[in-house]
């Protein structure tokens, strides 16, 4: 009941967070105002959050649960492509109701005077290419292993970076530059292990 009772504050206190750096920029979403929009004292929200970029990570994490989710029927019989493509897609569709907004969080985290995030993004990135290698059934070791994770880390940056600025219908812009680049990716992986188990 108590676990039930702090996610539902965190949650408030993310939606508080959300809606005013939708009105107002992620930059006004100050740790009062939040309190403020959530209705909880700031000692209270302090429990939960350390600070802005905490509340950053929480909003980061809805895109990691929704890769995370059960995977649609037949996913494992699918071409690597296209199963990294799903769970991509997944990432980027679950934080796209504030898309500019994430795109503030990120440029934040990388503001040259917050050096203390720069560390915890590469492990949070490492994490998320993790999961991905895992969720995709990419399994491979040595070589294979190192060149998928290099690759797969590099392909997410890219799109990633396609998705901050795309304002087409359905994030069509990120979708096609996403599967192109999958495309080319396998193609070079299967020149490059070609004949190899």
């Amino acid at each position: 009941m108590a676990t039930k009772a702090k996610t539902g504050v965190q949650d408030r206190i993310l939606k508080a967070a959300l809606a005013i750096a939708g009105e107002e920029g992620w930059a006004s979403a100050g740790l009062s105002a939040v309190a403020a929009r959530a209705k909880v004292p700031v000692s209270e929200l302090r429990r939960h959050f350390r600070d802005t970029d905490a509340i950053a990570d929480a909003w980061f994490r809805v895109g990691l649960d929704a890769m995370l989710a059960p995977p649609p029927r037949g996913f494992s019989r699918r071409p690597a492509a296209a199963r990294l493509e799903i769970l991509m897609r997944r990432w980027f569709d679950a934080l796209a109701p504030h898309r500019r907004v994430t795109a503030e969080m990120l440029s934040a985290k990388l503001w040259i005077f917050h050096p203390h995030h720069y560390v915890p993004m590469v492990f949070n990135l490492s994490r998320l290419i993790q999961w991905l290698r895992d969720l995709a059934g990419l399994d491979a070791g040595g070589l294979r292993k190192q060149i998928e994770e290099t690759g797969l880390t590099a392909l997410f940056l890219a799109t990633l970076a396609v998705w901050c600025r795309d304002d087409t219908e359905n994030q069509e812009r990120t979708r096609a530059f996403l599967k192109r680049r999958l495309a080319q990716a396998d193609g070079l992986m299967a020149r490059l292990f070609a004949g190899k188990q």
